[in-house]
């Protein structure tokens, strides 16, 4: 499999959802937390979303519970934190596991071609995959990097500079 697109995830209202719906786009794949110290960036996500949807970035949340049981709740739990809280409108995924035996194919694919400074496993809440409008991966961010801070990435990816 040379492309992401060639993937698909459950959403958090329960639908499989095939990532050919967003081929040609650029993609920034996130694993979520309700109740994270990073989960604040939820806001920087929606703002860098609202600012560049219309040139093609799709962000894409995939809540994760393997870190310190800081995404304990639901799917309606989840949407809430979300869109009351913070005011999310890109496309949430149901809950999935990032490492271990139960990976989900998304973030299996993204590590492989990802690797990251300490190994391909992800460390934390909040790591960030960028995804050409090809489908390739581009780079990955840690947890701490901002959204603010990965713009200019983004930028690149979606070719305005």
């Amino acid at each position: 499999m040379s492309a992401l697109h060639e993937l698909s995830a459950r959403t958090l209202s329960g639908q499989e959802q095939s990532l050919a719906d967003y081929q040609g786009k650029v993609l920034l794949v996130v694993n979520t937390a309700s109740h994270c110290g990073f989960t604040p960036q939820y806001t920087g996500l929606e703002s860098m979303y609202q600012k560049y949807k219309d040139q093609g970035l799709v962000i894409l949340g995939f809540p994760c519970n393997q870190f310190g049981g800081q995404e304990p709740g639901g799917a309606e739990q989840i949407a809430q934190t979300c869109q009351i809280n913070y005011g999310v409108t890109f496309p949430m995924f149901a809950k999935v596991e990032v490492n271990g035996p139960q990976t989900h194919p998304i973030f299996g694919w993204l590590k492989a071609r990802l690797p990251g400074w300490f190994g391909p496993q992800v460390r934390w809440n909040f790591t960030k995959f960028l995804v050409g409008r090809d489908g390739k991966p581009i780079k990955r961010f840690a947890p701490i990097t901002t959204p603010a801070r990965i713009e200019s990435a983004v930028r690149e990816a979606l070719g305005t500079r």
